[in-house]
């Protein structure tokens, strides 16, 4: 068994150990966030049944992704990095879901690529839930407005992405996200990376981006 599902697996039986802690049933989805990472380190993965996958950057997804996805209907990509508005185009074509929505300008470019595609992409709007003013994402103040912004052009949001604070206790932003996300009756929450996807769940994250912990550290 390749090292990549035998990590996956690990990971997959501290959530369910976590849960049964927890006394709760529904276990998150698990994306594995194959940036930078060859296509020979993913495969194992694919071929054990998995179909979650994280990409950072546009054009390494189209180059990575485009043959297998056309063999394999199942496969979910995501993005989960930063989009540019010149970007999107390309976006629509390969990914599924795309969690850095941050704008009204972003949203509405997705808006109008995704329906000359006649594709429906699944959207996160990312919260820049620590203030932080080198992150990415909207402000607690406007996030309200992006979303109705979002529902009036019929984008397809399913729920808020967050990436707390670095070197800090993530659990008051986990816990935030949760609230505002049932403020707006959202069902999905992107939130939890390899350090800190455990303490997500504690707080119903539905997609956990999990991406050293399966693959290794990136060179």
């Amino acid at each position: 068994m390749h090292i990549s599902v035998q990590n996956l697996n690990v990971i997959k039986k501290k959530i369910i150990d976590k849960l049964n802690h927890l006394k709760k049933s529904e276990s998150p989805n698990i994306i594995a966030v194959s940036k930078t990472f060859p296509i020979d380190h993913i495969k194992p993965l694919i071929e054990s049944g998995h179909c979650d996958f994280g990409e950072n950057k546009v054009q390494e997804a189209l180059e990575k992704w485009s043959d297998i996805k056309l063999k394999n209907d199942n496969i979910k990509l995501h993005l989960i990095g930063k989009l540019q508005t010149n970007k999107v185009k390309y976006a629509v074509k390969i990914f599924d879901y795309i969690h850095s929505v941050d704008s009204e300008k972003l949203a509405k470019k997705i808006s109008d690529e995704s329906n000359k595609y006649q594709k429906k992409i699944k959207i996160f709007i990312q919260v820049n839930i620590g203030q932080e003013n080198q992150k990415s994402g909207i402000d607690l103040d406007n996030l309200e407005n992006l979303y109705l912004f979002c529902k009036k052009i019929k984008l397809d949001v399913i729920g808020l992405m967050c990436i707390p604070p670095v070197d800090k206790n993530p659990q008051k932003h986990f816990l935030k996200m949760l609230d505002l996300n049932k403020r707006l009756n959202l069902k999905e929450l992107s939130m939890g990376m390899s350090s800190d996807y455990l303490k997500a769940v504690e707080y119903s994250s539905t997609y956990l981006r999990i991406g050293s912990s399966i693959f290794g550290e990136r060179s």
